[in-house]
């Protein structure tokens, strides 16, 4: 039985059904799993889209998400590998009435990773293109109700228009400094006093290089916050001005540099008070270095 293409209005149960798809894959792909996004036109409230949950899974090594590729199968999907796009691993589960796809993708590659997030933000703050697409996804799906590629190719042109144009726009900084902090972030035991990695951070420096860092945990007060671990990067690579930072706690949100920090970090450079600190990745919410230490003794 072919495939049954429907375009239906936008539901908003969507994204409670990625929220729960998401804890599944998470819980596959354990450790291993750096980031899980909502993508696609069921990621954007308003759009008329396919019933189908996209979803973007980022890992630290795609060798270790082929190692779980029948924990997947388990539970209803198709492990398909590459299914011709390089560097991907993707899969689908609902058979003919497809209701989830997965794309997995290495953290090192942003191309991949960073298109996708484009063209879905596109999307959500475009109306007039958003419209556009919609009417498009209805006219094809009415024309190719059981020909999956004539609809993909009847909307290829659009998407790839969409997808220069997003790219064009897109700033990705945050989504790759924390991807980047995620992509070092894991529990490392040195020895019966000292561990290290449950924090991690990364940092952009005014030139544009990132650097990352974790936390060392001691059993005394030698330890050091991930925040200082990446400055101690960047410092001992030649620089010193911090335009943007990230940090990530053990679960996975964003968190703030402690009171120590702030001040190391205020005393680095003259114009350390405008370093921008993401203070909640879901939402994008930035605040500046002089907001959380007001008042400098300096």
């Amino acid at each position: 039985m072919r495939q049954h293409i429907t375009v239906t209005e936008y539901d908003p149960r969507w994204p409670q059904k990625f929220q729960a798809e998401s804890r599944l894959i998470r819980g596959i792909l354990a450790d291993n799993c750096i980031a899980v996004y909502h993508i696609g036109s069921t990621a954007v409230p308003g759009l008329a889209a396919k019933p189908v949950i996209d979803m973007l899974a980022v890992v630290k090594n795609l060798a270790q998400a082929d190692g779980v590729a029948e924990e997947f199968s388990q539970t209803g999907y198709e492990y398909l590998g590459e299914f011709g796009i390089a560097g991907r691993r993707y899969l689908r589960k609902g058979g003919e009435e497809r209701t989830h796809q997965i794309h997995i993708f290495q953290a090192d590659d942003w191309h991949n990773i960073g298109r996708h997030l484009a063209f879905r933000d596109y999307m959500r703050t475009h109306e007039k293109e958003r419209e556009e697409y919609a009417k498009l996804k209805i006219e094809l799906a009415q024309r190719f109700p059981y020909d999956i590629d004539g609809y993909c190719d009847g909307k290829e042109r659009f998407v790839r228009e969409m997808e220069r144009a997003a790219l064009s726009q897109f700033d990705g900084t945050w989504d790759q400094l924390y991807i980047a902090a995620r992509n070092v972030q894991r529990d490392r035991k040195l020895s019966p006093t000292m561990e290290a990695g449950c924090v991690s951070a990364a940092l952009l420096t005014k030139q544009g290089a990132v650097y990352v860092g974790v936390c060392i945990d001691t059993a005394c007060s030698l330890g050091m916050c991930a925040e200082r671990n990446a400055i101690a990067n960047m410092v001992t690579n030649g620089e010193s001005q911090i335009a943007k930072l990230v940090t990530v706690m053990p679960d996975g949100t964003a968190g703030m540099p402690c009171g120590a920090c702030r001040e190391f970090m205020m005393q680095l450079d003259q114009e350390a008070p405008e370093i921008e600190i993401l203070c909640d990745y879901a939402g994008k919410k930035v605040v500046k270095l002089k907001e959380l230490i007001p008042a400098w003794w300096m």
